[in-house]
């Protein structure tokens, strides 16, 4: 593994997570969360916040394994390849956690799908971005 191009993608992943995660929670599904049926299944926002480190913290070792996965399985393939691995990422975690909670929790289908939805675009875009960074340099032959 090629440790300094591992460290830049995982903060750019990291970065571009924590933009989208933004912008779909805290922008796009804003007033679904504060709507009379979500409202009593989710922490008030002030707790949310004083818990904040602990998403960001959660956040930071997924993008580290979400990199660390894609290192260890890195094939020089381009988008195609990130794509791909986003793909693969999507489904195994947005897909269980999304119908997972759906199965646990008092949540509508709309929200789980939106999750199941939205989760697996970020991932696909992780992916890319992980494809255009990853790129170690070629082994010198002897």
């Amino acid at each position: 593994m090629h440790t300094k191009k591992f460290w830049i993608t995982l903060v750019v992943v990291f970065v571009v997570m924590e933009v989208l995660n933004f912008l779909i929670h805290g922008v796009m599904l804003a007033e679904t969360y504060a709507s009379e049926p979500l409202k009593s299944v989710f922490r008030s926002k002030e707790e949310m916040e004083g818990m904040m480190w602990i998403m960001w913290l959660m956040d930071i070792v997924y993008a580290y394994f979400f990199c660390f996965f894609f290192a260890k399985g890195y094939e020089n393939k381009g988008i195609g390849e990130g794509l791909r691995f986003g793909l693969y990422i999507g489904l195994f975690f947005s897909l269980t956690f999304a119908f997972s909670s759906y199965a646990i929790y008092p949540l509508t289908f709309e929200i789980v799908l939106q999750w199941f939805i939205y989760g697996l675009i970020i991932s696909l875009i992780m992916g890319v971005v992980a494809s255009l960074l990853y790129k170690p340099a070629a082994e010198v032959s002897e």
